[in-house]
Order: C-alpha cells, then sequence, then structure tokens
C-alpha cells in the first residue's frame, strides 16, 4: 500500500493500535482483537473486511470504527482515502 507523500508502517499485533500515531488508521478487521482494539485508536479509522461479513462491519462500527469498506474497494481506494485527509505534500 502507498500513496504519494505518505509514510506507511504497519502493526501486527492489534493492541499496538492503542500507540499508533497517524493522521488515519488503517485496520484489517479479520485480525483476531482488531476490533476490541478499536475504541484505543486515536485518530481516523478505517476498517476493511469481507464484502459478505455484515456483522463485522456492524461490530467495528460500534466500536468506533470511522469508516468500514469491503477489502476489494478499500484496496482499489486507498490513494483516494490518503488523498481525502488533506495531508501536505511530503509528508
Amino acid at each position: 500500500m502507498s500513496a504519494p507523500g505518505v509514510e506507511v508502517a504497519f502493526v501486527h499485533d492489534p493492541e499496538g493500535l492503542a500507540d499508533a500515531h497517524a493522521d488515519l488508521v488503517v485496520v484489517d478487521l479479520a485480525r483476531p482483537g482488531a476490533i476490541e482494539a478499536l475504541g484505543a485508536v486515536a485518530g481516523r479509522t478505517v476498517g476493511f473486511v469481507a464484502h459478505v461479513d455484515e456483522a463485522t462491519t456492524a461490530a467495528a462500527l460500534a466500536a468506533g470504527c470511522d469508516e468500514v469498506l469491503p477489502r476489494s474497494r478499500f484496496f482499489g481506494q486507498f490513494a483516494e482515502l490518503v488523498a481525502g485527509l488533506g495531508l501536505p505534500s511530503g509528508r
């Protein structure tokens, strides 16, 4: 995943999301513990999940995820998601 002028960092343990200081936190909602960790995230969160997994989508939104997208749409629109943050060039 990349977008011009954006640094991407990966957190392998969902509990590490609490320490993520970023303008946008992207969450693979299929990972064990991801939904439970959402409440500790500071900043905007976008999660992705299989398009048929309505239960996980509902749980993530209830846990505070700002936006949940089907996996295919998320990866197809990553650059647009980042561009929508209005980050300064070179950040």
